[in-house]
């Protein structure tokens, strides 16, 4: 059968190369499919659950009255003397978060992540224009529109400066908005791997120090007055997005040339971004990832880091150790826990110290915090409890088990609470607290270890592995009875070395007898330990079924 000729009726003709005109995508008509295509995500996230459409009102309630008690705070202080300082560095500290976000929230904006695009047909300079556009979508363009406005209308006077205003508040926001975007490309890789997930276990650790840094700079400042942020407001005033309020405020004051190199500085920032911006996506865009190579080497070598540590004990002790020490390392739940932990047990007493308004004993915060994680042993397992399990058929196997993770924890808590203790003391110059503080704290740290024992053979509960939640639903009693029961027992397993902490501090020459308490602390916190993993381990040996079943419900 012969083939029908090209310009047969009824035939098709045969595909060729498209005109030039035709292979790329207007500007104009892809702005607005990334716009609706971020309300469209945003309103289909929202449809998931009752509950999420609940946290997403509430946010958006509380940032918006947050940005509005800002913008009038902001347009109260017109006129104040320094109010400049303020509004520069409250431009700059909100920039810094428009950086790190990516970072440490990669989850939070799904647009962020451009390889979800690379099947598209895109070229760079169309997409970044669109995806620029489209970031204005949300609460946190919102927030810093209001911020950004009160700043500049605080620090406006005349004509001239309102003009200036008008595009210092776009160039501002613009400026944040692509800073994100680039961080983010440039990053991807790295965030959409298990190890750059792991980094938004740091966000408490970053929320906790910026709360703690806000609450001491608002006491400072609250005392002194604005007229303590005018040396780093002379820096920070040109460093974008910054500078474009400063320029506002130069222009007030009738500083047209130092008005102009501060949103050029600005402006320039913004091309140099765009740029960064565009070479990453066309990275992104064209260049194989790990997924599409060939792995280097044998497909079966082995590994150094199988081997064990040679500071671990040798025999079952310290293959819990590892065991324990890795799921830290390596799990996210776990070292969420743990960062959070060390984080806010540091910064209570440090801070604290540094305002004048702590105390020595607050050192044994440290102590506390870290001694909750022994609570809920086993629930780190989850279902794998069962290969623990199969290893325990007497009660002196479940004390060699509770044991290697007590010595886990303890590796770390130990050296950590005794710095911290040591810092904080050094703070305050109370060198001569120093002994019964820290013995103070050795012990809590063992009545915590103690009942944390008990309460995992006790309140086993289950530890999801996806999403945010730390306990399985149904089983949120069993995490508060654990947790609040062990913390109220472990205060009064302290009783005695709390009642001769008092009884030296009242005592005429208590002073001269006070270093006893650090080694009577530390032997009774090491005999409590050990006497609560003793009375835990037949528990725990005797109910291995319940246990099992507890922690496989996430």
């Amino acid at each position: 059968m012969s083939a029908a000729a090209p310009d047969a009726p009824g035939t098709a003709p045969l595909p060729g190369p498209a005109p030039a005109t035709d292979r790329s995508v207007p500007g104009a008509s892809l702005t607005p499919v990334f716009v609706r295509l971020k309300v469209s995500l945003l309103r289909n996230g929202l449809r998931q659950s009752a509950g999420r459409r609940a946290a997403y009102v509430a946010t958006a309630v509380v940032v918006l009255l947050f940005a509005a008690l800002q913008l009038l705070g902001l347009i109260a202080l017109r006129g104040h003397a320094h109010v400049e300082s303020l509004a520069v560095l409250l431009a700059a500290v909100v920039g810094l978060g428009w950086a790190v976000m990516p970072l440490f929230f990669p989850g939070g904006d799904e647009t962020l992540d451009p390889t979800r695009l690379v099947m598209l047909p895109l070229r760079p300079r169309p997409l970044v224009r669109a995806l620029l556009v489209a970031s204005l979508v949300g609460i946190g363009p919102l927030f810093t529109l209001c911020l950004y406005a009160g700043s500049v209308i605080a620090v406006a006077h005349g004509g001239a400066a309102y003009a200036t205003a008008v595009v210092a508040v776009v160039l501002g926001l613009l400026v944040c908005v692509a800073l994100a975007r680039t961080v983010a490309a440039a990053n991807i890789r790295l965030l959409s791997s298990r190890k750059g997930r792991d980094l938004a276990v740091l966000s408490g650790l970053v929320v906790a120090i910026g709360a703690q840094l806000v609450n001491f700079g608002a006491q400072r400042l609250g005392s002194s007055g604005l007229s303590q942020l005018d040396p780093v407001g002379d820096v920070v005033r040109w460093v974008p997005p910054a500078s474009a309020v400063g320029a506002v405020h130069a222009v007030s004051e009738g500083d047209y040339a130092t008005g102009v190199a501060q949103l050029a500085i600005s402006a320039t920032t913004l091309a140099v971004l765009i740029v960064l911006w565009a070479r990453s996506l066309t990275k992104l865009m064209t260049a194989p990832d790990g997924s599409t190579l060939q792995a280097d080497g044998p497909a079966g070598r082995e590994r150094s880091s199988s081997r064990r540590p040679r500071l671990l004990p040798s025999g079952r002790t310290g293959t819990v150790m590892e065991r324990t020490l890795r799921y830290v390392w390596r799990d996210p739940k776990t070292k969420a826990a743990w960062v959070t932990s060390l984080a806010i047990g540091v910064l209570v007493p440090v801070f604290n110290a540094i305002q004048g308004a702590g105390s020595v004993y607050f050192s044994c915060f440290a102590a506390g915090m870290l001694g909750i994680q022994m609570y809920n042993q086993f629930g780190q397992d989850t279902s794998a409890f069962w290969m623990v399990a199969m290893t325990i058929s007497s009660p002196h196997d479940a004390y060699v088990e509770l044991r290697g993770r007590a010595l886990a924890l303890l590796s770390i808590t130990l050296p950590y609470a005794t710095l911290v203790t040591v810092l904080t003391t050094a703070l305050l110059g109370e060198w001569g607290r120093l002994p019964e503080v820290l013995g103070l704290s050795l012990a809590l740290l063992g009545a915590m270890l103690a009942t944390g024992a008990w309460t995992s053979a006790r309140f086993p509960y289950s530890i999801p592995q996806e999403g945010y939640k730390n306990v399985a639903p149904g089983q949120s009693g069993l995490a508060w009875i654990a947790i609040f029961g062990g913390m109220v027992s472990s205060a009064l397993l302290c009783a005695p070395v709390i009642a001769a902490v008092i009884w030296l501090n009242v005592s005429a020459d208590g002073d001269a007898w006070s270093w006893l308490l650090l080694p009577a602390g530390a032997a009774y916190g090491a005999g409590v330990t050990v006497l609560g993993l003793r009375m835990a381990a037949p528990r725990t040996a005797a109910r291995l079924p319940e246990i099992l079943a507890a922690v496989s419900r996430g």
